[in-house]
């Protein structure tokens, strides 16, 4: 493949003399390209969408999301799995991120194992892809073997497939059952695809793992319920968000917190429904989840 008609390889015209611009004007320059990323993501917002709906249904019949990606790129998926757990009281294997190389290669490159696709079909079978799985690969070329490797594996194995790439024709989306292409152009620094190609994945990674988990019931209103308050900041955080989910004051909200073990969710459910912990925890159950279906607000 001719790699220099991709339009994330082409020169930039407007930075041709990057090298010999003022700092001040490099940084305009640099800025007023960041801003063309999100009218590039805007126009993949219904494909984005049909991505929200598919890992939705994953994660509701036990599957899971998998982020599967090399360098910059799969650096990203991992950076948003990880944040899931905390952010969103997720198990760690609800969503993974799977990166070229393995975890080692977050911080040290490893290189050529983006060139191997079949580092993806080992590394998916490795966690036992299956089914019940939404599988998003993520290249910003659009072409890199490791993903295209991952997202034919993930198929054979029955798994719903996204591929996300910055190029539009990309190679990857003809391997997805859902492709995402947000032709993001030429990089200030030719090629160098971790500035307007990774702001475009890490704008889409968000919308796909914070869409899905509205959509579960993970937050109420825009308060992020299910956080796991596992420092004296998120603890803060929880109490605040039992104030100004039930408008109780802070006292009440810091004693449902703590007979509720820490979980806002539980302990909004518990003001707001007027019952005990044990009461609002199978209150949530039976909701799968919903704050607003356990208090009876639907």
């Amino acid at each position: 493949m001719d790699l220099s008609a991709l339009g994330t390889e082409t020169r930039n015209e407007r930075t041709a003399d990057l090298d010999r611009m003022p700092v001040g004007e490099l940084l305009s320059v640099m800025n007023d390209e960041d801003r063309t990323v999100a009218l590039a993501v805007r126009g993949a917002l219904a494909e984005i969408g049909t991505a929200v709906e598919a890992i939705t249904a994953s994660l509701r019949r036990g599957g899971r999301l998998i982020y599967l990606g090399a360098g910059t790129s799969g650096r990203i998926g991992l950076l948003d799995a990880v944040e899931c757990p905390p952010t969103f009281g997720t198990a760690p294997e609800q969503v993974v991120g799977l990166l070229s190389g393995g975890p080692g290669a977050f911080v040290v490159a490893v290189e050529g194992a983006e060139d191997e696709p079949e580092r993806a079909a080992a590394d998916l079978d490795g966690i036992g892809v299956d089914d019940r799985d939404t599988v998003v690969g993520l290249a910003a070329s659009g072409r890199t073997p490791y993903v295209v490797g991952g997202l034919k594996h993930a198929a054979a194995k029955g798994a719903t497939t996204v591929s996300v790439a910055c190029n539009r024709d990309a190679v990857i989306s003809r391997y997805a059952d859902i492709p995402i292409e947000v032709p993001t152009g030429p990089e200030i620094l030719t090629g160098s695809t971790r500035l307007k190609g990774g702001t475009a994945e890490k704008m889409v990674c968000n919308m796909l793992s914070t869409a899905s988990m509205v959509r579960l019931g993970k937050v109420y209103g825009n308060l992020m319920v299910d956080v796991r308050a596992s420092n004296e900041k998120l603890l803060d955080r929880a109490r605040r968000m039992v104030v100004q989910a039930t408008g109780a004051d802070p006292d009440a909200a810091a004693e449902a917190l703590r007979a509720a073990g820490g979980h806002a969710k539980t302990a909004i459910v518990m003001l707001l429904a007027h019952c005990t912990a044990e009461e609002a925890a199978r209150r949530l159950e039976k909701a799968g989840g919903d704050t607003r279906t356990a208090v009876g607000q639907d």
